[in-house]
């Protein structure tokens, strides 16, 4: 019984293709063989050196890249590096300038020897400040009599004035300072604006009126 169940069971089993098998090696090796000659293809002396200065030309031009980046970094930190203590620095003549002020306002100081003496000080070291802030490219903004420009100036308020073109900066309110060419603070101004005609106004009012 066992020698008739093996021999079914052999018969069972499909028989493989042998040529089937043989075409699938062929292709295979067909495949490495392209690929062999692909990897032992010789490059010629004259694409080697095409391909050395096409490397070196890539590293020379990151290298001067990289050094220009350098360059501009370190110039920046040269001319710049000292703006934050620069724009603290202003404080000192912003103190001056109000402390100034209200001296200058103070009704039992008016006309005293000792009041003209403290402003002659102050006028002294408001003009050495302006010095040392120029010597380092600290420059103040000149403003009057100039038209308003927002890269440079704020505009705090309008004041009438015919006299003046509108938008003629005719009151500083606060000193505004460049350092080299770049902002370090805005100049905080007045500027000028046509006076309203009150008959103007009067009439304006009465047709709204009788418009109602």
């Amino acid at each position: 019984m066992e020698k008739e169940e093996n021999s079914n069971l052999e018969n069972k089993i499909p028989e493989h293709n042998s040529d089937d098998n043989t075409s699938t090696k062929n292709k295979v090796n067909s495949e490495n063989n392209e690929i062999k000659k692909e990897q032992t293809k010789e490059i010629s002396p004259e694409e080697k050196i095409l391909e050395l200065e096409d490397k070196l030309t890539r590293t020379f031009a990151e290298m001067e890249n990289q050094r220009r980046r350098f360059e501009k970094e370190k110039e920046d930190a040269f001319e710049y590096g000292g703006f934050s203590f620069a724009k603290e620095a202003l404080n000192l003549i912003d103190n001056l300038v109000r402390s100034k002020s209200i001296l200058e306002n103070d009704e039992k100081l008016k006309e005293t020897e000792a009041l003209k003496k403290i402003l002659e000080h102050f006028n002294i070291i408001y003009k050495d400040l302006i010095s040392i802030f120029n010597k380092n490219n600290i420059k103040p903004i000149e403003c009057i009599n100039k038209k308003l420009d927002p890269n440079y100036h704020q505009a705090m308020m309008e004041i009438e004035d015919d006299s003046k073109e509108p938008g003629t900066i005719i009151q500083e309110i606060q000193k505004g300072f460049t350092i080299k060419d770049r902002l370090l603070r805005p100049s905080l101004v007045g500027v000028s604006k046509k006076t309203e005609k009150k008959d103007e106004k009067t009439t304006e009012n009465k047709q709204n009126l009788e418009n109602k």
